[in-house]
């Protein structure tokens, strides 16, 4: 089959499109830059100041509250000390769709089947206030790192990061809610790519189809009787979208259930090339770009039959506190598999100790969070639970991160903050001139940080040898080092870049 010029290949969609012209018009226009606010660190009203003093103009997206338009700045937003700070997400806003539909809540076990690159993940993150185990799959490497990048720089504290085929993803565990944002032939990127799109041949129809089916088809059935799955693509194919979910209704115990989101929207379809579809896929969602303004999408949500059968517990640990089952759920140890639990709580209580004494960290940040010693690292935690007890038999997977690297031990029982840590905890730090503030934070200007960026250190000797915090015009930058050179800044390199880049930008404006 020969894959047709992107252009002709949306005249097959021109008979099921609800508005045609608008459509056309809309995928061949720019489309707008949009981000998320991440309101568990910075208010909408706040982060709008913010980014207007820096001569930004800045608009609402209509049904998305945490949404805001860039309708036009000095650079990109990307480019901003707020972006790099985890206060914002660049995100298109239809990819909200699928988190809000999927509706998680606090405290649920949450399963994001195709995680990368963490956009969506970190909005369920949010939707559930970042307590209970939310599970992050992806099977490749380069696609973990970007994912675990955005997870860490916008600081969410319940995700459990599994490198694993979401198809051969580990029984043993049921969840609550399960999101299958699956591959797809990205077709509603089609004006974020500038008119482009990948290849569509019959092999590519074929593998990415059967993929979907297998990936959402694992999907239901690691939901609990009850629970509840959303199916999203960024693609207008019937083939990828309606007759995937058809699949799964003839051969799963799942019906589908409407979306409850006041957005605008067209029906799923039910006839496509003369043939009839199941009635009830008009409770699916096409998204156009014409209606949000922005990317293509559909989406499907599912409910599982309470009815269904549900794994029985495999032993007694598995029961849970009420005689039910836990379906395979554990509270997180305080040591990984394998490592010493009492050398464990000896780091943990060390590392609790220097944050109180030495860096003056508020004691009410502390509520709520768990901490788990693997190897070098320390690791704070909001999950509380997590599936790694029921997993140990399988193969074919393995955990990457659990929330936020908080120590590295630097040997000598010396425990080393890191920058993601400090970064998602950094209001309840105090600032230099803070009388609490004590001797581990220092205020660099901006010459002292283009000075320290570009390889240079600062002399400073009242400080103690050994980390410090660095801030910044009254923000957090991140973890500095006093050693016999004198003080150096500690950013990975990859970021110190790109503070580098902003910097230059903020210049420019």
């Amino acid at each position: 089959m020969t894959d047709p010029p992107p252009r002709r290949r949306l005249l097959r969609y021109q008979d099921i499109v609800d508005d045609w012209p608008a459509f056309l018009e809309a995928n061949h226009a720019p489309e707008p830059t949009t981000l998320r606010v991440r309101q568990a660190l910075v208010q909408v009203d706040e982060l709008q100041r913010r980014l207007r003093t820096q001569g930004f103009s800045l608009g609402e997206v209509p049904g998305l509250p945490d949404y805001l338009k860039v309708e036009d700045g000095p650079h990109s937003v990307a480019q901003t000390m707020e972006h790099w700070l985890g206060l914002l997400h660049v995100q298109q806003s239809v990819m909200a769709l699928p988190p809000l539909a999927l509706a998680p809540q606090p405290g649920e076990r949450v399963l994001d089947l195709c995680a990368a690159p963490g956009g969506k993940t970190a909005h369920l993150a949010e939707l559930m206030d970042e307590r209970g185990p939310l599970v992050a799959v992806d099977p490749k490497e380069k696609r973990l790192r970007g994912l675990m990048s955005n997870l860490f720089r916008l600081g969410c504290t319940n995700a459990l990061v599994v490198a694993a085929d979401g198809r051969e993803l580990p029984g043993g565990v049921t969840f609550d809610r399960v999101l299958v944002d699956a591959p797809c032939s990205a077709e509603g990127n089609y004006r974020k790519q500038g008119g482009r799109l990948p290849k569509r041949t019959r092999e590519f129809q074929f593998y990415i189809t059967e993929l979907q089916t297998a990936l959402l088809r694992r999907g239901v059935e690691l939901t609990r009787p009850g629970g509840s799955i959303v199916y999203s693509t960024c693609t207008f194919a019937p083939e990828e979208n309606e007759l995937v979910v058809q699949r799964i209704l003839e051969s799963c115990p799942v019906t589908l259930e409407p979306i409850a989101l006041d957005l605008p929207h067209q029906p799923g379809l039910t006839t496509w090339e003369g043939k009839e579809l199941t009635p009830s896929l008009s409770r699916t969602w096409r998204v156009y770009p014409h209606h949000l303004d922005s990317g293509g999408m559909f989406m499907a949500r599912f409910r599982k039959d309470p009815a269904a059968p549900s794994p029985a517990p495999a032993h007694p640990a598995e029961m849970g506190p009420d005689g039910g089952p836990s379906r395979g759920w554990r509270p997180v140890p305080v040591a990984f598999p394998g490592e010493d639990p009492g050398m464990a709580w000896e780091r943990i209580r060390e590392a609790l100790r220097l944050l109180h004494e030495e860096y003056g960290l508020a004691p009410e940040a502390l509520d709520g969070l768990g901490w788990m010693v693997r190897k070098e690292n320390i690791w704070v935690q909001t999950a509380a639970e997590w599936p790694i007890g029921s997993w140990k038999d399988h193969g074919g997977w393995r955990v990457v991160s659990l929330g936020l690297r908080a120590f590295r031990s630097a040997g000598a029982g010396k425990e080393t903050p890191s920058n993601p840590f400090l970064g998602r905890f950094a209001t309840y730090l105090p600032t230099p001139d803070d009388p609490a503030a004590g001797p581990r934070h220092r205020s660099v200007s901006d010459e002292e940080l283009r000075n320290l960026l570009g390889g240079g250190a600062l002399q400073d000797p009242p400080l103690p040898a050994g980390p410090v915090v660095l801030h910044h015009r009254g923000r957090l930058l991140g973890r500095g080092m006093v050693g016999r050179g004198g003080l150096r800044h500690e950013i990975p390199t990859a970021q110190s870049r790109r503070l580098g880049v902003i910097l230059q930008a903020q210049e420019g404006a």
